[in-house]
């Protein structure tokens, strides 16, 4: 009867090392501006103009002569100008960093074995 066995045993260790990084950025940029104007303009005038004659001659040759007059005269001139400029302005910045890590540490036994066996040996005969 022959026996074989053989048996090993052993461990193994391994490392498990993740990195992850992530880098972003934004920016943004507005502008708005608005101008406003107005004119205005305007202008008057007034005349009065009044009047009175009179001329009379008489049969003798007797000349009377009157003579009545009124003028007045008026005059106006205005002008408006409004401007006005309104403006903004807004800049803005970000940033963003992430940085993630993984690290694990996997340990392991193991025991292996094989075993034969002969059965009883058979006699020649």
């Amino acid at each position: 009867m022959s026996e074989y066995g053989e048996i090993e045993t052993g461990q193994e260790h391994a490392e498990v090392e993740q990195l992850q990084q992530v880098d972003a950025s934004e920016q943004d940029y507005q502008s708005q501006f608005g101008v406003y104007e107005q004119d205005h303009a305007s202008a008057e005038s007034t005349s009065f103009d009044q009047g009175r004659h009179v001329e009379y001659t008489d049969p003798s040759g007797a000349h009377y002569e009157e003579t009545e007059f009124t003028s007045y005269d008026h005059s106006a001139a205005e002008t408006d100008h409004v401007f006005a400029a309104e403006g903004s302005e807004s800049a803005s910045s970000s940033e963003f960093h992430q940085l993630d890590t993984l690290r694990a540490q996997l340990d392991s036994a193991f025991a292996q074995a094989t075993v034969v066996q002969d059965g009883p040996a058979i006699a020649a005969s």
